[in-house]
């Protein structure tokens, strides 16, 4: 079986459009979204739309929580003030959709045993960064194939047999690389590949500053930090 993965959208239409055309022509059996699928960018609800449409297992994100509760006390000012943004605008399907969203998913593909986590298993606003992942990161979740998501940073770490992967982020990138990213899993074969792909970043942030949200959520997009 074929898993896509996703993670940290942000309401980024732009790159979430992009991302599914590439998913798309790899033809994969499911889609998984890692959370995050709103904040900072400025297409929240068109977001949660073609995500809950593209994809079979979802978690919730720290932004994703945030813009139901309006809890923004563990956000920095740009983060915060966006979440607040996203909050007052989502539509009535979009706040259904995010709502229904859990800390966790878990599900078998091929009989290997899939967890997807946002931030680490234990704490979901947890960085769990590549080199903090070891083997004692599986044993505690008793699966072969660990999905994280958070940092916006891709990585795969191969276990005897087992893997830990991050499919960094579609829509905010972190590792200085400005195209978005995705994953794609073979369960059968139990490798993964980091597909990177450009997208129109200037319309992106074009759109944010638009809707009158922090210049920096726009200007981050071109450097992919």
């Amino acid at each position: 079986m074929r898993l896509a993965v996703i993670a940290d959208v942000h309401s980024n239409l732009h790159a979430l459009e992009a991302a599914s055309m590439r998913i798309s022509e790899r033809s994969p059996d499911i889609a998984v979204c890692a959370g995050d699928v709103v904040g900072y960018g400025a297409f929240p609800n068109e977001c949660c739309s073609k995500v809950e449409g593209l994809c079979s297992w979802f978690v919730a994100g720290n932004h994703d929580r945030a813009a139901i509760s309006k809890d923004v006390s563990r956000m920095n000012p740009y983060a915060a003030a966006a979440a607040i943004w996203t909050s007052d605008r989502l539509e009535q399907n979009a706040r259904r959709f995010l709502s229904a969203l859990g800390p966790s998913a878990r599900f078998v593909a091929d009989d290997r045993r899939v967890a997807v986590f946002h931030g680490s298993p234990t704490d979901p606003d947890e960085y769990v960064q590549e080199d903090a992942v070891d083997r004692g990161l599986l044993t505690g979740t008793g699966c072969d194939i660990l999905i994280l998501g958070h940092t916006h940073v891709p990585y795969v770490k191969s276990f005897d047999e087992r893997l830990v992967l991050n499919p960094g982020s579609v829509g905010q990138p972190r590792d200085s690389d400005p195209r978005g990213s995705f994953a794609i899993v073979d369960t059968e074969k139990m490798d993964c590949e980091i597909v990177r792909f450009e997208y129109p970043v200037k319309e992106a942030a074009d759109a944010i500053l638009s809707e009158g949200l922090p210049r920096i959520l726009a200007e981050r997009l071109s450097i992919g930090r």
